[in-house]
């Protein structure tokens, strides 16, 4: 009798054997989609090891039900990527799998590819375009789009509802879309980005990892565009990765004026039908080019070229809960797999990506100079102790604010913290609103007049009187993007605020709109959390205001420091980019931080310098590595307990295991919390040692009272 193995979505790390009919034996291969019996249930699981004769007894295993593809559907590349990724991060090989596959295909859809769904503009849509009303601007957009020609589907931002009304309206008809060329010519690089081009020029043969260190406004999208154009001269595919879906639209922009036809997005907005298309699309070579976020690494390219991981350093690209894995480490071993090169971007490369390049592993190429022959903004440190605070904003930043609108310039307002203020207080009693699931305070959104918990999503609405003691004295204390929006608005009535948060941008549609009011110069003044931080042109800016530079420095978490340089930087960046002089205001009441002057004296290179002295001194990543176990339950100790006997398991020598502790925030969303930290100078014997610890723990009775994780290369310890 013949048994093939197959992986499963389940928490479980092995595969399960099935008995193969004679009929299906010679059709079943590695790869396929098979649905079979487990439990009571039925589920969709991938072959990953083909019939072959069963050494023993097979009367207890079950047959497969049915095969649901001809072909592998997933191919041996990808395939073996995930058996890899499934080793290295201690995961289930069939939930590995399955983050690979948009859902769809995950519950056993057939993978077809279908027809391009094209569209058309009539002759009443032309004539609607000049009595639309400036408040229908989603139906106005995709008018405009359609007015060169037929557009596919894929390449119109507009929901299905717009479609319908404008199809329902006869604006837009089905057609068969011409194909889309190149619409712009690439520009004349400049001398450091000529020389650059010639430094990646010379590792097309091969496997290479490029770290592209660029100040914002550089041109590195450039040369991210010509690597790909390269890639598709030789006739391979290009993968675009993007840490936010908020940057996806304008690079999509570039990649279409740049290329054409060809060029896709894959992220998780995206509906399952249009994700499964995407994939196909990758898979049958017909992507030339696809632009996604962290999810699009594991897209089965038929002839993937180059890798390019745009904001490298970003924390986005590690999952942070279930499959716990970098995209961004996961796309430099797929390209070492491919033997094809990866090309690494960012203003504020992360240190272990610095620490590479100095060790010779990374190739290391800088752009030191804005494509404007503009200086870098001023940055200025404003020390706010003592002074008096309009809803945080101090009188100086206010007055520059006022001379830069002035000027005809526009002006950004940074604070990581949405909401109205992150503490509702009892003058009287000092009582402050609590999360009852959570070790934090509710954060007030006046807006919605809802007290929320940004860890668990409590809601409530904020109580008329002090449940403590009864008194009307309830303070709003701190300033969150919604209050500083307000005093804004009031204090500069003349002039338009808008506010970007995800409270506000909910989605595409929204951030399009507001993106296109800011350049169109409709709003001058911008205030909102790190969705501004990230790759954002904003031709017209000139201030950026920092509102509090302190919330990082004494952060619990040893990246914080790093984080912070991180996110000042690229929040600076965002001025003078199109040659006007640019200024950036730094409050904080700590101005003689030494970490902080460093940042703001020498940039982000030198505070880099001090972080790697201090990591080499403490033996921290980069200089080591780590594994964070994590538990959590209902039952107050039962997580600390159960990391205790874990930690007996761990056999010392090379690796540090230290004591179980609390999470920072012990409490959340009604689970007791607690971690243990494993560290090693070697990557090898830090595998080791949780290869051996991890089967132990799988088998304990007690393992199966709560929930517990490993992350592998943790972004952070919280």
């Amino acid at each position: 009798m013949l048994v093939a193995t197959v992986s499963l979505p389940v928490p479980l790390r092995r595969g399960f054997d099935y008995r193969v009919a004679a009929d299906l034996a010679a059709r079943l291969r590695r790869g396929c989609r098979v649905r079979v019996p487990f439990g009571g249930r039925s589920l969709v699981g991938i072959v990953v090891q083909a019939p072959r004769e069963a050494p023993g007894a097979v009367a207890e295993l079950r047959d497969i039900e049915a095969l649901l593809d001809e072909e592998p559907l997933i191919p041996a590349e990808l395939l073996g990527l995930c058996e890899w990724a499934a080793d290295y991060y201690l995961h289930p090989l069939g939930e590995v799998l399955g983050a690979a596959m948009p859902g769809g295909l995950r519950r056993g859809e057939p993978a077809r590819v279908a027809r391009a769904e094209c569209y058309a503009l009539t002759a009443a849509g032309r004539a609607a375009l000049d009595t639309l009303a400036d408040s229908r601007r989603a139906q106005r957009s995709l008018l405009q789009a359609l007015v060169a020609g037929p557009r596919a589907r894929a390449a119109l931002d507009a929901s299905a509802a717009v479609l319908r009304r404008a199809l329902d309206a006869g604006w837009i008809e089905p057609s068969v879309a011409a194909p889309s060329l190149p619409r712009v010519v690439a520009p004349t690089p400049t001398p450091e980005q000529a020389a650059a081009l010639a430094q990646l020029a010379t590792d097309d043969a091969g496997f290479a990892v490029h770290l592209l260190e660029g100040v914002t406004g550089s041109g590195k999208t450039e040369l991210y565009l010509r690597r790909i154009e390269a890639a598709l001269a030789s006739g391979r595919q290009a993968l675009l990765l993007a840490p936010e879906i908020s940057l996806t639209p304008q690079l999509e922009a570039r990649l279409r004026e740049r290329f054409g036809d060809g060029v896709h997005r894959y992220h998780s907005t995206l509906t399952d039908k249009a994700r499964a298309q995407v994939w196909l699309a990758a898979r049958d070579g017909s992507a030339r080019v696809v632009i996604g976020t962290r999810s699009a690494v594991w897209l089965p390219f038929a002839r993937l070229g180059v890798i390019v991981v745009d904001e490298e350093h970003d924390t986005s690209y590690k999952q942070q809960d279930g499959f716990r894995y970098s995209a961004r480490d996961v796309a430099i071993l797929r390209a070492k797999r491919l033997d094809i090169p990866v090309l690494l971007g960012s203003a504020t490369p992360s240190l272990e990506s610095l620490h590479n390049a100095r060790s010779g592993r990374y190739r290391h190429i800088t752009l030191r100079r804005r494509v404007h022959a503009a200086p870098p903004p001023r940055v200025r440190v404003l020390d706010v102790r003592g002074l008096p605070l309009d809803h945080g904003l101090s009188p100086p930043l206010l007055q520059a604010i006022e001379r830069h609108l002035g000027d005809g310039g526009q002006a950004l307002l940074f604070l990581n913290r949405r909401g109205y203020a992150p503490v509702l207080l009892c003058h009287a009693c000092g009582w402050r609103a609590p999360c009852t699931r959570c070790d934090a305070h509710l954060t007030l959104h006046r807006g919605r007049n809802l007290l929320i918990c940004h860890h668990c999503g409590a809601q409530q609405p904020p109580p008329r009187h002090c449940p403590s003691c009864g008194s009307t004295g309830l303070l709003a204390v701190g300033a969150g993007t919604e209050r500083i929006e307000q005093a804004l608005a009031n204090r500069f009535a003349q002039y338009r605020v808008a506010r970007f948060d995800s409270d506000r941008i909910t989605s595409h549609a929204a951030l399009e709109r507001q993106l296109a009011d800011i350049r169109a110069g409709r709003a001058q003044i911008l205030v909102g959390t790190q969705i501004l931080a990230k790759g954002h042109d904003f031709p017209g800016l000139s201030l950026v205001g920092i509102v509090s530079a302190d919330q990082a420095l004494y952060g619990s978490d040893f990246r914080a420091v790093e984080r912070m340089g991180q996110l000042v930087t690229q929040v600076a960046g965002r001025a003078g980019r199109a040659g006007q002089p640019g200024e950036v205001w730094l409050q904080t009441h700590e101005p003689e931080h030494p970490l902080l002057q460093t940042l703001a004296r020498h940039g982000y290179g030198a505070l880099c310098e001090a972080l790697l002295a201090e990591r080499r001194d403490t033996g921290l990543p980069p200089y080591s590595h780590l594994a964070l176990l994590r538990a959590e339950s209902r039952e107050p100790t039962l997580a600390l307990r159960f990391l205790q006997q874990v930690r007996t398991r761990v056999p010392a020598g090379e690796v540090t295991v230290f004591e179980p502790v609390p999470s920072i925030m012990e409490r959340r969303g009604g689970f007791a919390r607690a971690q243990l930290l494993l560290q090693s100078a070697s990557r090898a014997a830090l595998h080791r040692a949780l290869a051996g610890v991890v089967p132990q723990i799988e088998a304990w009775p007690q393992a199966r009272r709560l929930r517990w994780s490993v992350d592998v290369d943790p972004y952070d310890l919280m």
